[in-house]
This record gives C-alpha cells, sequence and structure tokens, in this order.
C-alpha cells in the first residue's frame, strides 16, 4: 500500500514509510516510530493499518537503511542511534506531514519500545505533534533530556507490559507525572500476563493477540478524539 518518501529535516533529508488512506479525502496524520529492530516489514504493516483506518501514516527510517533480526544487531543499532538526529528525523516528519496534501488536521506519533519512548518525547519536539502513544517504553528519559513543559494541552496514552514493570516503572511513572505537571493528560493501561513486545505480530514468543487487540483500539480512540 505505501511507498518510501523522501523528505526534509533540520538541515537535511531523511526517508522513511508513507501510506495514504484510499477514500480520496483528507486525514489527520500518525508519526509511526519503530522498536529497535529497525523499519521492518511490522513497523511498515503497522503504518499500513494506519492508512487503512483512515490517517496518513509515515515511518521515519531511523537506522538510514539498515535493519536488524538478532537482538545483538538491534542492540548495536540502537546504541549507535544518536538522540539528537533521531529527534530531527521526527520533527521533519511532522513537518513534511503537515505539508502533505492529503493532510488536514493534527498530528500524532506512536511508537514500540525505545520508538515508545521517541513518541513520547515527540510532542516536546514539536508543536504539530499534539497526541502520543507509547508502547511499552524503555529507553531512560536522560538519553533524551525532554522538556516536558511543552506538553501543555496535549495528549498521551502508555501502554505497559507486565514483564517491564507495568505502568508502576519509574520511566513510566517519570513521563506521566511531567506530562500532568505540564498541564497535558496521560493515561497508562497496564496488560497483565504480557511480555515485552507484546504488539509485534511477527515474534510470536511475545506477541499476545487480545492486548495488542485492546491497545489498538486505545491508541485509535486516542488519535481520533485528539487529531480531528
Amino acid at each position: 500500500m505505501g511507498e518510501m518518501v523522501t523528505y526534509r529535516d533540520n538541515g537535511g533529508t531523511s526517508q522513511g514509510y508513507l501510506a495514504v488512506p484510499a477514500t480520496g479525502t483528507t486525514s489527520p496524520a500518525v508519526i509511526v516510530i519503530q522498536e529497535w529492530w529497525g523499519l521492518v516489514p511490522h513497523i511498515t504493516s503497522v503504518v499500513d493499518r494506519y492508512a487503512e483506518a483512515g490517517f496518513v501514516a509515515l515511518a521515519p527510517d531511523l537506522y538510514r537503511g539498515e535493519s536488524a533480526d538478532e537482538p545483538d544487531e538491534a542492540r548495536r543499532l540502537m546504541m549507535a542511534l544518536r538522540m539528537d538526529d533521531a529527534a530531527k528525523d521526527i520533527a521533519g516528519a511532522a513537518d513534511y506531514l503537515a505539508g502533505r496534501p492529503e493532510v488536514a488536521g493534527k498530528v500524532g506519533a506512536v511508537g514500540f519500545c525505545a520508538g515508545g519512548s521517541l513518541a513520547l518525547w515527540s510532542a516536546t519536539l514539536s508543536e504539530r505533534i499534539v497526541a502520543t502513544a507509547g508502547f511499552y517504553p524503555v529507553l531512560p528519559w536522560e538519553k533524551m533530556s525532554p522538556d516536558w513543559a511543552d506538553y501543555a494541552g496535549k495528549s498521551a496514552i502508555i501502554h505497559c507490559a507486565e514483564a517491564d514493570g507495568t505502568s508502576s516503572a519509574d520511566g513510566v511513572q517519570t513521563a506521566r507525572a511531567a506530562i500532568e505537571a505540564a498541564g497535558g493528560t496521560c493515561q497508562t493501561y497496564d496488560y497483565p500476563g504480557t511480555a515485552h513486545a507484546f504488539f509485534n505480530d511477527d515474534r510470536p514468543e511475545s506477541f499476545d493477540q487480545p492486548a495488542a487487540a485492546s491497545a489498538w483500539a486505545r491508541t485509535l480512540e486516542l488519535f481520533r478524539a485528539k487529531l480531528g
């Protein structure tokens, strides 16, 4: 359904996988942020699902064409990723989407694992991003130093796996408290019995279909309510 596109970021160019609804009408937009595996088929399929649900969706290729199948290689790519560069890619993606003729309304961001933290961070990087969803975010916030004050008037949800410590995990509590203190809203959801990456249906050792379906429905509800 989608295609690779090139867009401008802060002083350079980035690539990403873009999918547009088949309806031909203008739509709000969603940025989909990869797990540590990279821009793999699971992520492009999520982008396609958002387009089918009525959103113009774009997944930035944060690894610049590289991806991983094994945890050791994924860890290497994640450790090599400069957070400032990822921030530019994501903010540039928001500007690019806002300028697309198919886009009307606002921009949201959703991400998974490391991308879940990046998605929550993204609302502090771009005034265009007004709603975020983080699936089992794991990166410590000191790697990003978000200015949570920019969440005023914005909304977030965090989907928490039991294996990660649920919503009581320190990182989740830090984000929720900071977003709410800034004047934003943040709702957390726990999924009992789930492993990390329970949304990834390409990883049968982790995938949990009921939890994934519930998290998907809650995220769509947020984006439909907040993006217009």
